[in-house]
């Protein structure tokens, strides 16, 4: 099933990259599970739920609609990297699809993954990166020429480019307007993150000196926005391209934009195709019906130049070029009565034997999800502890025996310490 979606987008060379949370905080006895951001609900008072996380790839259209071509989804497993995940996936699609790379795709990726990884991973691959940064980062022009006569070490950084200061940008190569909205790239030179403030430059392991990444920072710029009457926000595109590529901001800004197709290939997938609904034990039977999900959404995406406009009362008439994979779905019965489907029609098999007699039903065993758990005390510290408590509580009580009347009633306050290390 990998290999037939991969081959529905091949005339398609922009593909989007995002990770979507299975979300199954209380299955306790599913393996594989972890602890992942959610953006509407909470544990604890935190964005923080446990599930399966899924990181998809998919073929996106430079075109008004909300069709998205799903070509792989692999489940992370916990404390895996999702950069590292997105680039096996991309290495796995172009090995399938060499036709692939003659085009040279571009991968889009939010401001959730980071600007270096991806191209550190991706190396010796020919695709390009589009990966949206954060307005307070800062970036680095190449070195001048080193004179002859200098001492010390060569420099390693030009000038400083500082996205929210705007002193220190240079001219724009250059400025193309499309629809009335300016797109401002800076200099194709060699600009590279600081390796003080990248995530990927803290890593260990890494040696010395950090590696520079060359490309290419864009700044889209919008004068306004329908339907919205607060400014809008500059927007800072980092574009990492093979040898011999020139930047196309036309391309970039596009195809940015044609990355939230694939929040509505997830809402579609959750609330239509009902890819969250079961509740699987395992991660396995998870990893199945996803690729059973992708498979059926595949179905509509080849069928929607097959069917007739099926609109509710309310809804507006739609071209048959720009269905939505909801009104695609309403007709695609008449689909399957013309074209039939290669399953064999049920066959009754009676009833089925059930539990043998014999056997008792056991409870199946808890699974701990992966989180850092908080380093304990050693078991000769611990009991070291309970003796402590248990002598000074026992002095204490020998004390409160002796100063106690024979008769009456006597009222007394005692202020205690315990002498115990901190464990």
């Amino acid at each position: 099933m990998r290999c037939w979606p991969a081959r529905c987008p091949a005339s398609c060379p922009v593909f989007g990259v995002d990770v979507s949370v299975w979300v199954r905080s209380d299955a306790e006895c599913s393996p594989g599970r972890g602890y992942y951001y959610h953006p509407s609900r909470h544990s604890a008072g935190q964005p923080i739920v446990a599930g399966w996380a899924y990181s998809w790839l998919v073929g996106l259209e430079l075109k008004t609609n909300s069709w998205t071509a799903p070509v792989d989804a692999r489940r992370l497993v916990p404390g895996e990297n999702p950069n590292t995940v997105a680039a096996r996936q991309i290495r796995g699609l172009l090995q399938q699809s060499p036709e692939l790379c003659l085009q040279a795709p571009l991968f889009v990726f939010d401001d959730g993954y980071d600007s270096v990884r991806p191209a550190l991973e991706l190396t010796a691959v020919p695709a390009q990166i589009l990966v949206r940064v954060r307005s307070d980062r800062s970036f680095y022009a190449d070195p001048p020429p080193r004179r002859r006569t200098a001492a010390g070490r060569p420099r390693r950084h030009g000038a400083k480019f500082a996205c929210p200061d705007p002193t220190t940008w240079p001219a724009p190569g250059r400025r193309p307007h499309v629809h009335g909205r300016a797109v401002r790239s800076s200099d194709r030179a060699d600009v590279a993150p600081p390796a003080r403030q990248d995530p990927a430059a803290r890593r260990p392991r890494q040696p010395r000196p950090r590696p520079i990444i060359p490309g290419t920072l864009v700044r889209l710029t919008v004068d306004r926005l329908p339907g919205r009457n607060r400014a809008p926000k500059t927007l800072w595109l980092w574009w990492t391209e093979p040898p011999g590529h020139t930047p196309d901001p036309d391309l970039l800004w596009r195809a940015y934009t044609r990355r939230f197709d694939v929040e509505h290939t997830f809402r579609f997938a959750r609330q239509t195709l009902n890819w969250t609904l079961p509740r699987p034990r395992t991660p396995e039977q998870a990893d199945r019906w996803t690729w059973l999900v992708i498979a059926a959404y595949t179905q509509l995406r080849l069928a929607r130049t097959l069917v007739a406009d099926h609109r509710l009362p309310w809804e507006k008439p739609l071209p048959p070029a720009r269905l939505t994979p909801g009104r695609v779905r309403r007709r695609f019965r008449h689909v399957q009565a013309v074209v039939g489907t290669p399953a064999n029609p049920p066959q009754p098999c009676g009833r089925s034997a059930g539990r043998p007699p014999a056997r008792a039903r056991t409870p199946p065993p808890r699974s701990q999800n992966s989180r850092k758990t908080r380093d304990s005390p050693p078991a000769g510290i611990k009991a070291k502890l309970r003796h402590s408590r248990r002598r000074d509580a026992r002095s204490w009580l020998a004390e409160r025996n002796k100063s106690r009347p024979r008769g009456g009633c006597r009222v007394e306050a005692f202020s205690l310490q315990r002498s115990m290390e901190p464990p």
